[in-house]
């Protein structure tokens, strides 16, 4: 089940902006690997989906234009719930701490294979 929700919302984060796909993609395949070849297989060689689950996979690359949006996306959370919040700054200030580091995480990891290649990827 977590690998038919997370393929949907992976599926919407292509064309919603704002919504991080690549991530539910790499969650889905990894629920289909332990549950349905056939899924995962289909994810793993999608022609859309599929080589950046690959890259994923082989290299643990994540390319520019999924890091800009993931980074996006949680600035656009950090800013609404600033705009919610009002005055009460702790729900803003630690969610935009831990998401600091994730966006950091994100941010640092290879764009693209040939990058590991260089000296001090």
């Amino acid at each position: 089940m977590l690998g038919f929700v997370c393929t949907g919302l992976g599926i919407a984060g292509i064309v919603l902006p704002g919504l991080p796909g690549t991530v539910f993609l790499l969650v889905a395949v990894w629920a289909f690997s332990r549950s349905s070849e056939r899924f995962h297989l289909w994810l793993y060689e999608h022609p859309r989906f599929g080589r950046t689950v690959r890259d994923w996979h082989a290299h643990r690359v994540i390319p520019v234009r999924a890091k800009i949006a993931a980074v996006l996306a949680m600035s656009a959370t950090v800013a609404a719930l600033v705009l919610v919040h009002g005055n009460d700054w702790r729900w803003p200030a630690v969610t935009a701490g831990l998401l600091a580091v994730v966006a950091a995480w994100i941010v640092t990891r290879p764009s693209r294979a040939a990058d590991l290649a260089s000296p001090g990827a």
